[in-house]
């Protein structure tokens, strides 16, 4: 299987973007970081541990021992609804593509992690913001069946502003899509990790992102369903600081763990470890 365009060369660039973007402001300390550093150090602040949002490539480098199967790259959108506002659905998924690389808001497909084979999902928040629409759906549904069929565990990172509204109710119904896909596979048995990072909100935390058998979440990541004001004006009470930070949910109960970037490979690593069949069969 070739290479895909998006992983071989991750986010395109113009030179005029390569000698602007040579440093990088971070937004929580407001160190200015040498983007080559940056990179070297997974994208995370070296003065805070600001964790910066990855490419799907970067992640893909980061996690996996080597080749990247992708399963479904071919699967696109399409534009159901005819949307149009100020520039059609259409010429919004081109703009997407040409910024991103990619031509969805999620790759899936299979590798390994430390030599353990796994079905591997990653959202991307460059790609329309991440939002979950029928493509994102099908390929979700397919990286299960896949690893349904394989007996695969799944690990899969979210990143998502929530479902996509130029496909109206097609998105929302992705949301029931995946569920069932995640049911059918951990019925079965199987295992299946979610990795959370920011940000992860709207149908994605409502749906997949929660039902995983190990829910793992990235440093400081905001993760909920509504925004912060919306919830605030209807409840007409002031949140706490930390609200929706990956660290409260922790607090809460609603998550496993927090994990520093840094860390996740090894974790991931140990948690296929804790899963994979026995290489032998005790008499």
């Amino acid at each position: 299987m070739p290479i895909p365009d998006w992983m071989r060369l991750g986010r395109p660039t113009s030179p005029q973007d390569r000698d602007s973007n040579l440093w990088e402001r971070c937004p929580k300390c407001g160190e200015m970081l040498y983007r080559k550093d940056l990179e070297k150090n997974l994208s995370v602040c070296m003065r805070c541990g600001h964790h910066f949002r990855m490419h799907a490539s970067s992640r893909v480098r980061m996690l996996l021992d080597g080749e990247f199967q992708e399963i479904a790259g071919s699967v696109e959108p399409s534009d159901p609804l005819s949307w149009v506002d100020k520039r059609s659905y259409p010429a919004k998924v081109e703009a997407d593509r040409l910024k991103s690389g990619l031509n969805e808001a999620i790759v899936v497909g299979t590798g390994e992690i430390e030599g353990k084979p796994l079905a591997l999902g990653i959202m991307d928040f460059s790609f329309r913001g991440g939002t979950m629409g029928s493509v994102v759906g099908e390929r979700l549904a397919r990286l299960f069946e896949h690893a349904l069929a394989h007996k695969l565990p799944v690990v899969l990172f979210t990143a998502s502003g929530g479902a996509r509204m130029e496909e109206g109710m097609l998105a929302l119904m992705q949301m029931a899509k995946s569920s069932a896909a995640v049911k059918r596979f951990t019925d079965a048995g199987n295992f299946y990790a979610a990795v959370l990072t920011d940000p992860t909100t709207g149908g994605v935390s409502a749906s997949f992102a929660f039902q995983a058998d190990v829910i793992v979440a990235e440093s400081k990541a905001s993760i909920g369903f509504a925004g912060r004001r919306v919830i605030e004006q209807t409840i007409r009470q002031r949140l706490p600081e930390n609200f929706q930070t990956a660290e409260f949910l922790l607090e809460k109960g609603q998550i496993d763990m927090v994990v520093p970037r840094h860390e996740l490979r090894a974790l991931l690593g140990r948690l296929l470890d804790y899963v994979a069949p026995p290489s032998t069969v005790m008499s």
